[in-house]
């Protein structure tokens, strides 16, 4: 591997980044908990998912040794600093099953899988859906279970170490994954028959949803001590976008999309930005979410076309994204890197804009040497010959 930056040169390589003088493309590795449960050497006690969920002591061990991972071995492969803390921190792990869990969905967990939930309704029951009071969500039965279970780790991280440290407990918060998303999840594939013969009604359950969401994160962030109304132009995802088209995209969904910004975030301005992260073959909805919404970064999942996107959005969008995950997993270092080169001249570059990472969330087992292969490729033909103004 290519000698890695200093401490200085990589902080540097961001500070130039993010004022639009970019020194070369930064790496990054999006990443959770998954790397260290699905990877024999750094899971030798074989912890399941379920186990993590339900065993603080488990729990505490899983995240302090994915942060230890972090800090000694990661970040020797991408630009992010990541160190070991003087105290470790922990969390209540829900993965992405919290929103569909919110509204019903019993929770599974499969042997060798992350926790996932069950379809729990059709269409028959969307009009009882659509009655239901949303208006006081620390009742909710699932919520009422993760804060208590926050408060068991607490209580268990006070008695707890690893490699020397003890740690703490963060306060229990959720994002979104997104309306139609969670339709999905709720009523299988009955909601896209909805979308076809009644696209008002879908809509409402959309915005049904996001309005659900909304209360229920606010009730959260005041539980927790934090500002209604965060410092940023905020974020979104709606991974199911990818099954529709962007008409219906449009018609159907994009209020709810503009309801969850207007109530949650800042206005888009030159100063605050939007991102976006959608997985999949979503890129044809791209413009549209830019244009409609004021998002001015967009997190990719594959397939993805590099040359196209950046076309498409212009030079002053932020684009995220790289090799898929697979190529990562069963390529040579050798292929790993060509897919960077070709990923780097594509024309993605323009603009200053572009971040490197994985297409989409670095899996468990990913070879150390496919990893340093994609950041020699970085370093060496994602430089600027010129600063961006």
């Amino acid at each position: 591997m290519n000698k890695e930056p200093s401490h200085d040169e990589k902080t540097a390589l961001w500070k130039a980044y993010a004022e639009r003088k970019p020194i070369r493309v930064p790496l990054r590795w999006n990443v959770n908990t998954r790397i260290i449960v699905l990877n024999p050497e750094l899971n030798p006690e074989g912890f399941s998912f379920e186990q993590v969920a339900k065993d603080p002591q488990v729990a505490m061990t899983v995240q302090s040794r994915f942060i230890e991972y972090l800090a000694t071995t990661l970040s020797h492969y991408c630009d992010v600093q990541w160190t070991i803390p003087e105290a470790w921190w922990f969390w209540v792990e829900t993965h992405n099953t919290y929103d569909a869990a919110y509204f019903g969905a019993p929770v599974r967990f499969n042997p060798g899988q992350v926790a996932c939930t069950e379809t729990p309704f059709n269409l028959d029951d969307v009009d009882d859906f659509l009655a239901r009071d949303f208006s006081n969500p620390l009742k909710n039965v699932w919520l009422m279970e993760q804060l208590h279970a926050r408060e068991v780790l607490d209580r268990a991280a006070q008695s707890f170490t690893y490699a020397g440290r003890k740690g703490t407990v963060g306060p229990f918060t959720l994002g979104f994954d997104g309306p139609l998303t969670v339709a999905t999840n709720l009523f299988g594939e009955d909601i896209f028959v909805l979308l076809g013969m009644d696209p008002p009604k879908a809509r409402e359950l959309l915005l049904t949803i996001t309005r659900a969401v909304i209360l229920r994160n606010r009730a959260l962030c005041r539980l927790a001590g934090e500002a209604l109304t965060p410092k940023h132009g905020g974020w979104m995802a709606d991974d199911s976008v990818q099954l529709i088209s962007t008409e219906m995209l449009e018609e159907v969904v994009l209020p709810a999309h503009k309801l969850w910004f207007s109530e949650m975030f800042l206005p888009p301005t030159v100063e605050v930005e939007r991102a976006c992260h959608l997985c999949g073959d979503a890129t044809r909805h791209f413009p549209l979410l830019a244009r409609e919404l004021g998002i001015t970064s967009f997190d990719t999942g594959f397939p993805v076309n590099h040359s196209a996107l950046r076309q498409a959005l212009g030079p002053d969008v932020e684009i995220c994204g790289g090799p898929e995950i697979s190529l990562l997993m069963q390529g040579t270092p050798e292929a790993c890197a060509a897919r960077t080169c070709q990923i780097l001249h594509s024309g993605v570059m323009e603009g200053g804009r572009f971040l490197l990472q994985e297409g989409n969330n670095l899996p468990p087992c990913a070879p150390l040497e496919n990893l340093a292969a994609v950041y020699n490729a970085c370093q060496t033909e994602g430089c600027y010959g010129i600063e961006f103004v």
